[in-house]
């Protein structure tokens, strides 16, 4: 296993959470380390730094309900110089911030809970009516092979009620 000086992973971390980072895999190639050693210096780092969320993030659209909601609690205290700053770090822009805020605001609303229990409901009751529909249509075919089957019958009984009285 090869060592590596803490002055030179300092220098390989820095350039892996600059605000400009580079590519893990590129970086691989460049310095000859491997993949797994630069994620979990990485990963180090960003632990020993208390952060919750990736730094860069390559497209905070895509970050997870759980990150989100990391960055908004990170960010509730900052004021507005620090709020800018925390931002750019992480290269979202406020108006997100500010959105994914509102949504955690309205998740937590009391007509939210009311809202996806009604939702629920008439989920259940689309399930319902639709076997409801399916168990008519068999109902209504059988009735009709029924019926069909009374006909022949009769047709049956008509021609063997000839085929008698002619004899």
């Amino acid at each position: 296993m090869r060592t590596y000086s803490d002055e030179f992973k300092a220098a390989i971390v820095e350039r892996l959470l600059s605000p400009h980072a580079v590519a893990v895999s590129e970086l691989a190639r460049e310095t000859g380390i491997p993949k797994d050693t630069l994620y979990r210096w990485r990963s180090q780092a960003r632990r020993a730094q208390g952060l919750a969320v990736p730094i860069p993030a390559p497209a905070p659209e895509r970050w997870s309900g759980e990150a989100k909601l990391a960055v908004v609690v990170e960010s509730a205290a900052l004021t507005e110089v620090e709020l800018s700053a925390y931002c750019r770090q992480r290269g979202l822009y406020i108006e997100q911030l500010q959105e994914w805020r509102k949504a955690c605001v309205q998740a937590n609303a009391p007509g939210a809970v009311e809202g996806a229990s009604e939702r629920q409901r008439g989920q259940a009751q689309a399930k319902r009516i639709k076997q409801l529909e399916a168990e008519r249509r068999y109902q209504e075919k059988a009735l009709a092979e029924a019926a069909a089957l009374l006909v022949l019958q009769k047709k049956v009984q008509a021609r063997w009620g000839e085929s008698e009285g002619g004899k």
